[in-house]
């Protein structure tokens, strides 16, 4: 029987979700491993003071959620395999499914066109190396320098020699981590954020601290807190349209996290795969700590997914270090990809893809409004995504299978979650699908959110 046992002061009302939520977070995080037998119900009921049913209660809805299973006579057993890289998103395209699991842009026939038209060009103007060099050197200067040249619109001051070209924000994260960290490393980053810190922190060896956030973002007291406690050196930060909570970080907020991070000597990692969707944004940390600040953006969420290519801007001491942290992982970007979006940076249609998205947005969001009149959510026009709010009676994993079984896909929080326990919110992707089924699948949420919770629903 496992030695790890619930925290009676964590709970909260319902008791039992609460504690179905600590076993939950413990399986997730390898606490309690598989095939470990769980207390028993009288046990565990006198431990915590509650009554057995609550264990009970507590019990049956981690055998919902596909956690444990149990035998009269034999006890109650963890099947889950613990910890790995939980995707918020449904894995693949399934039929009669409207998927709001997944951030993408709104995409049409407007963006495959003008991707057959830029491959024709190629085909015409392609150079030799992009096909035929295998060192890096002679093929990307050219491309870093249309790099530098759209990050300056974006409010990045860099050189062609302090730019990188990638393949893709995925590649180009893992490379900023690397660079900026070594093994046994702390980073902290916001206590719900992009869902790959900490699966690709614990890959690499390093510790993540979970910092308190607010509607502005992370807050610089609880940063300051951590960095007294820890021996915190690398801070991750995604200041626009933060992935999930859509927060927008004000201007005073990030020049009180950058001091902060001058006053501990942090490293910042700053995320921008959103920012050239906001029509007015703040200036990016990299440009109010330039001297501390990796920054790396893409294209693949604000103009097309298939444009796969992503950049990162650095300091002169970590120049050297990102670039062989690139050869060592990826060698170099893939040179076709890279040609292409240095000519639609060069004839403006990058320019045309992202002011196209930002206006089809501002329509989904209209249809947002409406349709979830009354509802707590947190969004922006500019944005890919809502961040909504369940009542405190909905159980999260209960409504994310209930919206499947009603043929709605959403993601739930825990991905997010630091402390791997759920947030009683589900992201909803405005841009996966047609605006006709967005208003269906956000129908369908709202009349779910009216009703009364059923816990009954099996998890999917």
């Amino acid at each position: 029987m496992t030695k790890w046992r619930p925290d009676a002061g964590q709970l909260r009302r319902p008791v039992y979700i609460s504690l179905a939520d600590q076993f939950t977070a413990a399986i997730k995080s390898g606490r309690l491993l598989h095939e470990e037998k769980l207390p028993g119900h009288r046990d565990l009921a006198y431990d915590l003071k509650v009554s057995i049913q609550t264990v009970s209660k507590a019990y049956d809805v981690l055998a919902r959620r596909g956690l444990v299973s149990g035998e009269v006579g034999r006890g109650t057993y963890v099947t889950s395999t613990g910890p790995s890289l939980q995707s918020p998103y449904i894995a693949e395209r399934l039929a009669n499914v409207i998927d709001l699991s997944i951030v993408t842009p709104v995409c049409t026939s407007f963006h495959l066109n003008r991707m057959k038209d830029a491959l024709h060009r190629l085909a015409d103007t392609l150079p030799p190396a992009a096909v035929l060099s295998f060192r890096p050197n002679t093929i990307f200067p050219r491309h870093n320098e249309a790099a530098v040249t759209w990050l300056s619109t974006l409010g990045v001051s860099t050189s062609p020699q302090n730019l990188l070209v990638t393949n893709g924000a995925s590649s180009a994260f893992t490379i900023a981590l690397m660079s900026a960290a070594g093994p046994g490393t702390v980073l902290a980053a916001e206590e719900i954020c992009y869902h790959v810190i900490r699966p690709l922190s614990d890959y690499l060896g390093m510790r993540v601290r979970a910092i308190a956030a607010d509607g502005d973002g992370m807050l610089p007291e609880a940063l300051e807190e951590a960095c007294l406690r820890d021996k915190v050196r690398v801070l991750v930060l995604q200041p626009n349209l933060a992935n999930p909570t859509t927060t927008l970080m004000p201007e005073a907020r990030r020049l009180a996290l950058a001091e902060m991070a001058r006053k501990y000597d942090l490293t910042i990692i700053e995320n921008d795969v959103f920012g050239p969707l906001i029509t007015n944004r703040p200036r990016p940390i990299a440009a109010l700590a330039p001297e501390r600040t990796i920054y790396f953006t893409g294209f693949t969420k604000v103009a097309i997914p298939g444009l796969r290519i992503g950049y990162i801007a650095a300091p002169d001491h970590f120049a050297a270090t990102i670039a062989n942290r690139q050869l060592m992982a990826n060698w170099m970007a893939t040179p076709m990809i890279a040609e292409l979006a240095t000519l639609w940076l060069g004839d403006g249609t990058i320019g045309k893809l992202v002011d196209w998205q930002r206006e089809t947005l501002r329509a989904r969001h209209r249809i947002v409004a409406d349709a979830l009149h009354g509802a707590h959510y947190r969004a922006h026009p500019e944005a890919l995504h809502v961040w909504l709010t369940l009542p405190p009676d909905h159980d999260e994993l209960a409504f994310v299978s209930q919206a499947r079984v009603r043929g709605v896909a959403v993601a739930p929080s825990m991905p997010f979650s630091l402390s791997g326990l759920p947030v009683g919110a589900v992201r909803v992707s405005v841009g996966a699908t047609e605006a006709d089924e967005l208003r269906a699948g956000l129908d369908i949420l709202a009349s779910l959110l009216r009703a009364a919770p059923d816990r009954s629903v099996l998890t999917i």
